[in-house]
């Protein structure tokens, strides 16, 4: 009886000891200070051997945790000179600094230049003439000058000048384009970089309870409640949580970085702030089609593309109507001792040569915008639909998460963790409980980053990609090159 009396007192002294310990660890939980252990440790003879006659009669101290070796991508602190950046402000400083604004704006000037270049009415020649030099002596039988100039016939300058301002509006719309391209990248990186940050703190927190496991494991080992391979699977599993930590580092790091190239600037990463919930009602396919093919800068380029092209048809229809050449000037005859004057008018036969070729040309290429736009038409519904899948796959996924998953997990932690205090729950299960409930978050951060970034495209006109190079206004294959724009 008294046997059995001591051994009941010794079992609660240890649980206990278990109990106060684990308390501790959950108070402890978020201070950066290293496990430790309070055990007594086998002594080591001096060869460096553990004395065998100790087995047995003392605790063997399990493994501590390792060190982490792994490289680091480090560049420097998240700031740029101690300014913190919204979104508002990010894309004020992307209109000014990203270069490729800049480049679609300039290729509105250059056929702007190009319509006054192709408006401009041809210079007059003035040519000095001596006819028949050497005869009897002198300079010439007739010697003088002229003056020629061309008339352009047929309306060509007018439209040549109409085809050019047609393709600065083209211009226009692709530099329309390039401002939503840059400003929707701005929105996503900004998106994607708030929410690394709330992913990154959520994988400390994760690391916390990875430490708490290893300081558990640790004492239920003291305890015997736990073997070696128990806590090697929590030392493999705290390195893991360390590698999701540099990992979201790096995510961040890069995040940031990109946001900063977007925007133009020269620093490696910006400091932000702002908010990654979405207040946007939810988007109607239909009705977000409706609205990408009435004002998508990309169909309407298209669609200013092929006024143009109409342009081109009429300007070629008029290029074999031949100009007129006239010359004039006065001279003297040596011959006869008289004064003169000398005038010619050349006008083209359009025998041969009546533009043929360019005419159909030119019709080939009206003819294949009329199909461009119908093919663009079609590849916006295709790209909307994709991105609409992302979107409302991720509108319910936080829908659910907001309103089921996280108040559950929530409600489970808070129940596993009312059950330790109360005597009725492990403390491993209270661990076990958090890092689900942390994982919820993080699975609705991810969702949620998923919705604000399609919402942004949608709303976008689906244009994308705000650093590549803004194309003319020509598409490849149509007419550009000749010798005078025209």
């Amino acid at each position: 009886m008294t046997t059995a009396r001591s051994f009941l007192y010794c079992w609660l002294l240890c649980a206990g000891a278990y109990s106060a310990r684990a308390v501790e660890a959950q108070q402890h939980r978020h201070s950066d200070a290293a496990p430790t252990t309070q055990s007594k440790l086998i002594p080591i003879q001096p060869d460096g051997k553990p004395d065998t006659n100790e087995i047995g009669r003392a605790f063997t101290a399990p493994p501590a945790p390792p060190e982490l070796t792994a490289p680091v991508w480090s560049t420097g602190e998240f700031d740029a000179g101690g300014t913190v950046y919204n979104l508002d402000t990010l894309l004020q400083v992307a209109t000014q600094h990203n270069p490729t604004l800049i480049q679609a704006r300039l290729h509105i000037n250059a056929q702007l230049a190009r319509a006054v270049q192709a408006g401009l009415y041809p210079n007059p020649t003035v040519s000095a003439i001596g006819e028949q030099i050497g005869l009897n002596g002198t300079a010439g039988e007739w010697v003088g000058a002229e003056i020629e100039q061309r008339f352009v016939t047929g309306g060509k300058l007018d439209l040549s000048r109409e085809k050019y301002l047609q393709r600065a509006r083209v211009a226009e719309f692709n530099s329309m384009a390039q401002q939503y391209r840059v400003c929707n990248d701005i929105r996503i990186r900004f998106f994607n970089s708030l929410a690394a940050l709330q992913i990154l703190e959520l994988r400390r927190e994760l690391l916390k309870t990875a430490e708490d496991q290893v300081l558990t494991m640790r004492e239920m080992y003291n305890l015997g409640q736990a073997n070696q391979a128990d806590v090697q699977r929590s030392l493999a599993m705290i390195q893991k949580h360390r590698l999701a930590v540099l990992g979201a580092e790096s995510h961040l790091l890069r995040e940031l970085v990109e946001l900063a190239v977007m925007a133009g600037l020269e620093c490696e990463n910006v400091a932000i702030e702002g908010t990654l919930e979405s207040q946007q009602s939810l988007i109607d396919f239909e009705t977000a089609y409706r609205q990408i093919i009435e004002c998508s800068p990309e169909l309407l380029a298209a669609q200013a593309k092929l006024r143009e092209d109409g342009v081109t048809v009429n300007r070629e229809r008029v290029e074999w109507v031949p100009d007129i050449v006239v010359s004039a000037g006065p001279g003297y005859n040596n011959v006869d001792r008289q004064t003169t004057v000398g005038a010619r008018v050349a006008l083209e036969i359009p025998l041969f040569d009546r533009n043929q070729g360019t005419i159909a040309q030119a019709q080939a290429d009206y003819t294949r915008q009329t199909r461009e736009i119908q093919r663009l038409r079609l590849d916006l519904k295709r790209r909307l639909a994709a991105e609409y899948e992302r979107y409302i796959s991720a509108v319910q996924h936080v829908t659910e998460l907001e309103s089921v998953i996280l108040p559950a997990q929530r409600e489970t932690y808070r129940l596993a963790l009312e059950g330790y205090q109360r005597n009725r729950a492990e403390w491993p299960d209270v661990l076990m409980a958090q890092e689900s409930y942390t994982n919820a978050r993080i699975d609705y951060v991810t969702h949620l980053k998923a919705q604000r970034e399609t919402e942004t495209v949608i709303n976008g006109f689906l244009l994308r990609d705000g650093l590549a190079t803004p194309g003319g206004p020509v598409p490849s294959g149509h007419i550009d090159s000749v010798p005078k724009p025209r």
